[in-house]
């Protein structure tokens, strides 16, 4: 490992923070976070890191403003600290569900936050499962986007598998249309088949009807996702799912943002359980769910860094 590698903690999830430090076998730099009355944030590295190659752990998780203005804040600071290059390693990237145009005069936010992240000083990012693909093109600096299906596949695997081989019941679903690619590929590493949920609102306020693409009569569903916010549909496709003769239905994501309700929402649902990464730290009322499981992603994120402090290739963390 090079002896020029520092990295700093942000306040955004502290254990992933340890733990990627831990699988490097190096410590956290010391840093001072607080805040003046008025709540505006104070960022001091309390160590040197001139001529250092600096990694920010920081996702931009709720309370989002907050954890991306400190991490702006840090980027800003370190460049000032005259830090070789520095590396936003943002396992969350909030902002990234507004990547369109979604309706006249309304903004592309998750282009806004990598220019500020650039303008900041970042030289480079590395994050995980993006809402979209193309949110890398927004990005005028080197982007790494890992994928946690390597990680989810393997817990399948472990978990479903009998003598080795996967069950022949099987199915791998799409909550939307827009998962279809995401969830074929897992579908793919796992000889499972496919079903797509298909979700339409007749009028406003008036809950959604879906329609179920494939067969799932007899069969344990695994619905695969990028991020769980509300739990709303997920809970909604879990019903319909279960109704349509589904024997089993869980969940994987990568993202568990949990807000609101969605904690309530998945305790009294149909889903037996919810397995997500640990990119955003678990609130007392996600750890407490006994339905809700967290995988680390330390060990990946820890070789992402560590490959880039060598100036080697990610690549093959991106095959599974």
């Amino acid at each position: 490992m090079p002896s020029n590698i520092k990295l700093i903690a942000g306040s955004s999830n502290p254990l992933l923070a340890q733990a990627i430090a831990q699988n490097l076998g190096l410590p956290l730099a010391k840093t001072n976070f607080r805040r003046f009355a008025d709540m505006e944030m104070f960022v001091e590295i309390l160590e040197n890191v001139r001529g250092e190659d600096t990694f920010v752990i920081q996702p931009t998780s709720y309370p989002s403003n907050d954890t991306l203005m400190e991490l702006l804040i840090t980027i800003d600071a370190l460049r000032r600290s005259s830090a070789r290059r520095i590396t936003a390693v943002v396992p969350y990237y909030g902002y990234s569900r507004q990547d369109r145009k979604s309706s006249p005069r309304s903004p592309i936010t998750a282009k806004l936050v990598a220019n500020l992240m650039t303008v900041a000083g970042a030289d480079r990012v590395l994050t995980m499962d993006l809402h979209a693909g193309q949110i890398q093109g927004f990005f005028d600096i080197p982007l790494d986007n890992l994928y946690a299906a390597p990680i989810l596949v393997r817990d399948i695997r472990d978990n479903m598998a009998i003598q080795g081989k996967m069950p022949s019941d099987l199915t791998i679903v799409s909550p939307d249309v827009g998962g279809v690619v995401r969830a074929r590929s897992l579908a793919k590493k796992l000889d499972a088949d496919l079903a797509i949920i298909d979700k339409r609102r007749e009028k406003a306020n008036e809950s959604e009807v879906m329609n179920i693409i494939g067969d799932i009569q007899g069969k344990h569903c695994l619905l695969v996702d990028d991020m769980v916010d509300s739990a709303g549909t997920l809970c909604n496709a879990a019903t319909a799912m279960m109704d349509a003769g589904a024997k089993t239905v869980a969940a994987y994501c990568t993202h568990g943002v949990f807000s609101g309700k969605a904690v309530e929402r998945i305790e009294a649902s149909q889903l037996t359980n919810v397995t997500c990464t640990d990119s955003i730290a678990a609130t007392s009322a996600v750890a407490a769910c006994k339905k809700i499981r967290q995988l680390s992603i330390a060990p990946l994120l820890a070789e992402a860094i560590a490959r880039i402090g060598q100036d080697r290739s990610v690549s093959s963390l991106f095959s599974y």
